[in-house]
């Protein structure tokens, strides 16, 4: 396969694209910040620009159906039985599947990629060792049964459903052990070159990395999920949203990702441009630490501040359409998902709360970053609760100093903004409502609120095998959180991009992970 790699490096390490280029046509080009990748590795790396990438590279045994999210669809696997004790699962792998390097899919690839996650402990492995793995039990969790089928095992009292949804996270993604493993450095089980190439079964592969610079993929026409429509996509390191906006404006990139509303305001009506605003799993909320004063910790604030968030004004009239409000800890697109608002702005109402409750003069400080959105939403709540008689002395800082401060519960309030980890419910429900009082630093732990039923609660619904049943769990944790916590849930973010009008097949989805490149078209 001839690929026109120099002319598209050219392209991509160019000081500037000239105003009458025009993208290849071969070329998916895309404009956006890729500063945050450190690798590219799905054993390490869980930053969004590696994250965006993984789907693209790799597969994984099951994964999300593209049009239908919560369905979980074969991929790297044809079907998958429960054993009869509800503590493991044998996999039938696809006959035929190969990886980019033309080796062969085994079982042993699925025990290496899965145990290497375990057993090197970088920042995404927890999602696995919430299965029970450990680095001295996780060999033993894996049996290959023949050259097509291999069993998982874990000892966590978690259902066979919730298994698959992790087995679905970008960290579980397939690897192809014996291109790895050739590039092994001093027992590193080939992390570090797996940080600037790849070695998987996706539609792409990565051809050229240069880090804060640009990464080039080519496509992997073997790949089991099908040959790509387009032989390149490059990603173009452009920090800067005006710069990102002012590419695709002139055609010299098809997409601009994690633009900002007046970027999107500008093109709107603009010839040769669409403009998207997908929601994202990830949500901003305002957290109390109860311990830090008694009025803090008195459910009359909590019922209170519900009714001082003035949730539309922040979310369409400052933030133009970046947020839409949600109230309830599962993103909107999640199984179980509560989309219903009860909350509205109210200070009247706010003032007759307080005053039944004997509260007066109240007062509270905000701790928050100092980097848009979160400075200008901190600065909207500081007016709208002292309309409703609350003084908020905000006290912004840098985004690394304010987590440490209230990690180790040296706040009395902060507005922060919580992601998903992994496609499934338990991602946002281990945190909002579980603390096991146990050392996890949970959003509950942060707040010193001790929960013990509602975390029993939690880990019910990861064992619940039945999925109508595990609705009904989440809806009603939802539903208590929502009522009667130290959290006012706020707003759902929205991902603004912006494509050329002659793309065609170009999706994404709420999650990060959920970026498909495969079937755009020009």
């Amino acid at each position: 396969m001839k690929i026109a790699v120099p002319s598209v490096i050219a392209l991509a390490l160019a000081a500037s694209f000239a105003a009458s280029a025009a993208t290849p046509a071969d070329t998916l080009v895309i404009a956006q910040s890729i500063d945050d990748a450190k690798s590219f590795d799905p054993a390490d790396g869980f930053e969004l620009t590696s994250v965006q990438a993984f789907t693209n590279l790799y597969q994984r045994l099951v994964q999300s159906d593209p049009q239908n999210p919560i369905d979980l669809k074969p991929t790297l696997a044809t079907r998958w039985t429960p054993g009869s004790d509800n503590r493991s699962m044998t996999f039938t792998l696809r006959e035929g599947a190969k990886f980019a390097s033309g080796n062969p899919l085994r079982p042993e690839d699925v025990i290496f990629s899965l145990s290497r996650v375990v057993k090197l402990n970088l920042d995404p492995s927890f999602i696995l060792t919430q299965l029970g793995w450990t680095k001295e039990n996780v060999d033993a969790q894996f049996k290959k049964i023949d050259d097509n089928h291999v069993q998982i095992s874990w000892s966590a009292d978690v259902s066979p459903t919730y298994v698959l949804s992790l087995l679905a996270a970008p960290v579980s993604s397939i690897v192809d052990e014996k291109t790895v493993m050739a590039h092994e450095q001093k027992g590193d089980l080939g992390n570090k070159w797996l940080a600037l190439n790849s070695a998987g079964s996706g539609p792409y592969q990565i051809r050229k990395y240069i880090p804060h610079e640009v990464v080039l993929f080519s496509a992997n026409p073997t790949s089991p999920a099908g040959a790509p429509k387009l032989k390149n996509v490059l990603i173009k390191n452009v920090p800067e949203p005006a710069a990102r906006r002012l590419l695709l404006e002139q055609g010299d990139a098809d997409i601009a990702r994690n633009l900002g509303a007046d970027q999107m305001a500008s093109l709107k009506d603009k010839p040769g441009v669409k403009t998207l605003a997908v929601p994202m799993a990830s949500l901003y909320y305002i957290q109390f630490n109860i311990d830090a004063n008694p009025v803090l910790k008195n459910p009359a604030l909590w019922e209170a501040s519900r009714y001082l968030f003035d949730y539309k004004g922040i979310a369409n009239d400052l933030l133009k359409g970046q947020f839409q409000v949600h109230q309830s800890f599962l993103p909107e697109g999640f199984l179980g998902a509560l989309n219903e608002n009860p909350y509205s702005y109210d200070p009247e109402k706010a003032k007759a709360i307080l005053k039944k409750a004997g509260l007066s003069n109240v007062s509270f400080k905000l701790a928050v970053s100092n980097q848009p959105p979160y400075l200008d939403i901190a600065q909207a709540l500081q007016a709208s609760f002292a309309k409703g008689g609350v003084k908020v002395e905000v006290q912004p800082g840098i985004s690394s100093e304010v987590a440490t401060r209230v990690k180790s519960h040296q706040y009395e309030s902060t507005l922060n903004a919580w992601g998903a980890d992994y496609f499934d419910p338990n991602t946002n429900a281990a945190a909002f409502a579980y603390n096991p009082e146990d050392g996890s630093k949970t959003l509950a732990w942060r707040s010193n609120w001790h929960i013990p039923e509602l975390s029993k609660q939690t880990l019910a619904a990861t064992a619940e095998t039945d999925k109508a049943k595990r609705v009904e769990l989440y809806e009603k944790m939802q539903r208590e959180v929502q009522k009667n916590s130290p959290y006012v849930i706020g707003m759902q973010a929205r991902n603004l991009v912006a494509l050329r009008d002659n793309l065609k097949g170009y999706v994404q989805g709420i999650n990060p992970d959920m970026v498909y490149y495969s079937q755009v078209t020009k």
